[in-house]
């Protein structure tokens, strides 16, 4: 085979453009892996990408898709071996380079971990980078001294990849759930997955001092802006924050005061430079015992690449929750 499918995203003057295109197939050069891809997923980061509406890519064209998962079809490194079962999340793929909406994938090897025991490839990306973010977010507000005995979990954004997914893995972990959407329409797929509450977004309300009747026993939050700046004066002494997602803004408008007054902790979940030994661990953990036990729930369809742009559109609308299956 000397050609392969692939979902090129394109910026000719000054206009975006995106498609499958037929590319050369390459042999890994020292130090690198080609993948044979199976499978990926959709991030809200790819929808942003794949549409154009976000400056995700730093140049073009490139191959989009920050997840994949396949088999090694040739390598390069003495770490792998044709056949290897492999997943990829994050790192540069799909904004310095070539991401997983491909029929192949060439990376470099130190980006690449064997697929642990306990997973599927189909499984591995039912997680993705969503997965393996609620999973990081979890595993460092731990290591921070969260317990569920200090109160209940907030998930904003919750009926999204990485919101469902933590909700299921939380609630499995024995924590207190609640759950802000602004899809009330499914809060009783936010309950199967294991919310005790569920909130519409109208129900947090601004802040309007520096703290406030504490809630919460910590949160992990995919908005950002006003609703951050809000639960961080609503959290129990000592509580964390995992800081996820910006769709609801970058700024973050607070006072020091939650910090300094009650101990709290605003952890930052930054899951494409997770370093490798944490990465494989958090993996690792996610074929065990942070699994999700709804995970076949959590996939709400399955989708091929002629699908991509309409799928990305119908996720920056707010039409699409739970996750997204790409089978390339």
């Amino acid at each position: 085979m000397n050609s392969y499918r692939a979902f090129r995203i394109n910026f000719r003057n000054s206009e975006h453009s995106a498609g499958i295109e037929e590319l050369l197939l390459d042999s890994p050069e020292k130090g690198e892996v080609l993948i044979r891809v199976r499978y990926s997923s959709i991030n809200y980061k790819d929808a942003l990408a794949g549409t154009g509406k976000g400056k995700i890519l730093r140049h073009f064209p490139l191959t989009g898709g920050i997840d994949a998962a396949g088999e090694v079809a040739e390598s390069n490194d003495r770490r792998f071996k044709e056949g290897d079962q492999v997943v990829v999340t994050g790192y540069e793929m799909s904004a310095t380079a070539d991401g997983g909406y491909a029929e192949y994938l060439r990376v470099p090897a130190d980006w690449v971990i064997p697929l642990p025991e306990g997973l599927t490839l189909e499984q591995s990306m039912a997680l993705g980078t969503a997965g393996f973010t609620a999973a990081l977010a979890l595993h460092r507000m731990e290591i921070n001294g969260q317990q569920p005995d200090m109160g209940p979990i907030l998930v904003t954004g919750a009926t999204g990849g990485v919101g469902c997914i933590a909700v299921n893995i939380f609630d499995g972990e024995g924590f207190e759930v609640h759950a802000v959407t602004g899809k009330q329409e499914q809060q009783s797929y936010l309950e199967h997955l294991g919310a005790q509450e569920v909130l519409g977004r109208d129900k947090i309300p601004p802040a309007h001092h520096a703290l406030e009747r504490a809630h919460w026993g910590g949160a992990v939050d995919n908005v950002g802006g006003a609703m951050l700046s809000s639960i961080a004066c609503k959290i129990k002494p000592w509580g964390n924050i995992a800081s996820i997602g910006l769709a609801g803004g970058h700024q973050l408008n607070t006072t020091v005061m939650p910090f300094i007054l009650r101990g709290v902790s605003l952890l930052g979940i930054d899951s494409a430079g997770c370093p490798y030994p944490l990465r494989t661990e958090i993996w690792q953990r996610l074929a065990t015992d942070l699994k999700p036990r709804h995970l076949d729930d959590i996939v709400q369809q399955k989708i091929n690449l002629e699908q991509l742009p309409d799928t990305f559109e119908r996720m920056l609308s707010g039409e699409i929750f739970g996750r997204t299956l790409v089978e390339v």
